[in-house]
């Protein structure tokens, strides 16, 4: 309890109508604040997520990138970097299911990636990002790569290179999980398949793809900026992933090849959100926040050990970016662990409110940290997995490694970023501490404070999952 009316005093610009109604409202008091005034003090948020954007391709995060990201420089500038922000996956569909419900996927036994027909793989009764923050009073969007299941009723769902036809409506899609709009794609695969609301809307050239998707971006800005309610735009867009299709009016822009020109593209349509939240004076009420899902795909960025599909820290360790004009300090970097999973715990408490019990089981409030007031670390430990199965526990500098051969290894990651030195052998009661912490976890089905929670599936540590098909 100390902890919650240590954040709520903390808030930024307590003479704002927002915080006195925070603060008030903890006493009982009733201010005479109209709804209109609350919504118009709730903050605007941003998510823009890269698909496969290792840590050292942007220049703000590795000074000899050779990749040109202007956009992501400049949020460098006016807002936080943070250096130790993590995926929960080292692959793409299970980071998504965790940063949208605040849940590890280790917990659903999602450890690979869906295809075009694959069946949703949150919940009905699950509550999601979108979700909450409709309960209260944003209107939502998903503008991008969605890649965690639809149903396709009557399609041929033996060849998954087969599109649906025009027109073809899918079940459970993102406006079933707390998104108002979505115009996007199921995953890179079919990346020319564009989606809109429910149904498959137009077949594109991959190359033309991601443009429209700005397209869309900007014009739902421009749409909600003549609206009265806040808004959540959650937009994962295509690149680096491949297939590596920039557009042609970034070929040659980079002087990175074509790699590096859809890199560019990427921070382009970056670009063009914050110049449509400029225009109409919103960036000063938004929270903007970029970052990636994983690691880079065959691309190993020293220091750090492998890359995408990794437990290692090329697999997860990511770029994070955060602004938000007058909140977060311009220029201000952040050492703290952080998991993409902690958005929908950041979102509560940014606007004062508790999440249901069986809700982000695994989501912890970084707003701590954006506003500079944070004590202490945000985490109590962070998760990690692979592809195939492997898990780690990382707390403070040390990381525990739980391969699936049933294999411990031990890194102290502030001595040894590079995971080098195997010190498991060397130090049996800091893995014996943290095999009991990690077992605690997966015990109690949450790592939040809270009464136990199931799992849907039973996870045994050292033990090989179901290898996912190719």
């Amino acid at each position: 309890m100390t902890r919650l009316v240590h954040h709520y005093f903390s808030f930024p610009r307590p003479e704002s109508t927002l915080a006195v109604l925070i603060i008030l409202s903890f006493f009982g008091a009733q201010p005479a604040v109209s709804a209109a005034d609350q919504a118009r003090h709730k903050p605007n948020i941003v998510f823009v997520l890269f698909d496969d954007m290792g840590y050292g391709e942007p220049p703000c995060f590795r000074a000899k990138s050779e990749f040109k990201m202007p956009t992501l420089d400049r949020l460098a500038k006016e807002g936080m970097r943070f250096t130790d922000a993590h995926t929960p996956s080292a692959v793409c569909t299970p980071t998504r299911y965790g940063l949208l419900t605040g849940r590890y996927p280790m917990r659903i036994g999602q450890y690979g990636v869906l295809k075009t027909y694959s069946a949703p793989i949150i919940e009905k009764d699950r509550l999601t990002v979108g979700g909450f923050l409709q309960q209260h009073g944003y209107h939502t969007a998903a503008i991008g790569k969605w890649h965690l299941g639809m149903n396709w009723p009557g399609t041929n769902k033996a060849n998954d290179k087969d599109n649906p036809p025009l027109g073809t409506a899918a079940a459970d899609g993102p406006t079933t999980r707390g998104f108002d709009f979505f115009c996007g794609y199921t995953h890179s695969g079919n990346l020319g398949m564009v989606v809109e609301q429910d149904k498959v809307a137009v077949n594109l050239e991959p190359s033309a793809v991601q443009p429209h998707l700005a397209k869309k971006a900007v014009a739902y800005i421009d749409e909600r900026a003549r609206g009265g309610e806040p808004f959540f735009l959650y937009l994962p867009i295509c690149t680096p992933h491949l297939p590596i299709v920039p557009a042609k009016e970034f070929l040659g822009k980079s002087g990175a090849k074509e790699y590096g020109d859809w890199l560019y593209e990427g921070d382009w349509v970056t670009g063009q959100v914050l110049e449509a939240l400029e225009r109409h004076n919103l960036a000063v009420n938004t929270l903007v926040i970029v970052t990636s899902d994983n690691g880079a795909a065959k691309r190993v960025y020293e220091p750090l050990r492998d890359c995408k599909t990794s437990i290692y820290e090329g697999g997860h360790r990511v770029p994070f970016l955060a602004r938000w004009p007058g909140k977060i300090k311009a220029g201000a970097v952040c050492d703290d662990t952080i998991c993409l999973t902690d958005l929908l715990a950041t979102c509560a408490e940014l606007l004062g409110t508790r999440l249901p019990a069986n809700a982000g089981e695994d989501s912890f409030s970084i707003l701590p940290d954006l506003l500079g007031t944070a004590e202490g670390p945000v985490r109590e430990a962070t998760i990690h997995q692979s592809h195939t199965g492997d898990l780690a526990i990382r707390q403070g500098p040390w990381k525990l490694i739980f391969l699936k051969n049933g294999r411990k290894e031990l890194y102290n990651l502030k001595d040894d970023l590079s995971e080098t030195r195997d010190l498991a052998k060397t130090n049996v009661d800091e893995v014996e501490r943290l095999t009991k912490l990690m077992q605690q976890y997966l015990a109690s089905g949450r790592s939040t404070p809270g009464d136990s929670l199931e799992s849907a599936v039973e996870i045994k540590l050292g033990v090989p999952v179901k290898k996912p098909k190719p």
